[in-house]
This record gives structure tokens, C-alpha cells and sequence, in this order.
């Protein structure tokens, strides 16, 4: 069977219905998002063809999206799109670099 963009664009009208009523901040408008949901599932198809005889997936993201497609008993994988979510207000913890000197002395 050849898979094509086409044959998910269920999967992504559903996905950009949800993007444009829940998601408020992301780096991408509605309809840089549908391009980046196409650019996307081509990857995720290339990636699921050329996948490993021992795999079943075939996945591609960029920092807001990610696609996965999944092999079933039938012809047509499984579709996962999901929103790779963060907040602009979450901190980022600091890597502390620990002094082996002051350490040791704090031993002492």
C-alpha cells in the first residue's frame, strides 16, 4: 500500500480543530502549523517505509509538533499527533558545578 499525506488528512483536520481551540501560545500560526503537520507526516512516512524489520514506528517532530505512525494488523498504520507543549514561564534549573575542592575541605 502506498501511504500518502493524503490518506492521514482526517488526522490532521482533527489535529489543527484542537490546535486553533485549545492552544494558545505556540511559535506558529494556524497555518504554519498545517504546513509543519504536512512537512511533518511526509517525514513520518518516509521513516515508517524505511523503518527496520523489527520496528513498527515511524516518527517525526520539530520542537511543537510530533508525528508518529504506528504499525496494525491492517494495511493503513495508526496516526498520533501530538503538541509537544511547554511553558514560556517555566524555570530552567541551573547545572550547579560542584568545587571537589571545597567539597573536600567542607569534609574536613
Amino acid at each position: 500500500m502506498d501511504l500518502t499525506v493524503e490518506m492521514f488528512k482526517p488526522e490532521i483536520v482533527d489535529a489543527l480543530k484542537l490546535y486553533e481551540k485549545h492552544v494558545v501560545c505556540i511559535d506558529k500560526t494556524p497555518d504554519e502549523c498545517q504546513e509543519s503537520m504536512v512537512r511533518l507526516m511526509e517525514k513520518a512516512i518516509k521513516a515508517y517505509l524505511n523503518r527496520g524489520p523489527h520496528l513498527r514506528h515511524g516518527i517525526a517532530l520539530d520542537r511543537q509538533l510530533t508525528i508518529i505512525l504506528s504499525q496494525t494488523d491492517c494495511a493503513r498504520p495508526l496516526c498520533g499527533i501530538y503538541f509537544n507543549l511547554h511553558s514560556p514561564y517555566q524555570k530552567k534549573q541551573a547545572h550547579k558545578k560542584t568545587d571537589v575542592k571545597s567539597q573536600r575541605s567542607e569534609e574536613n
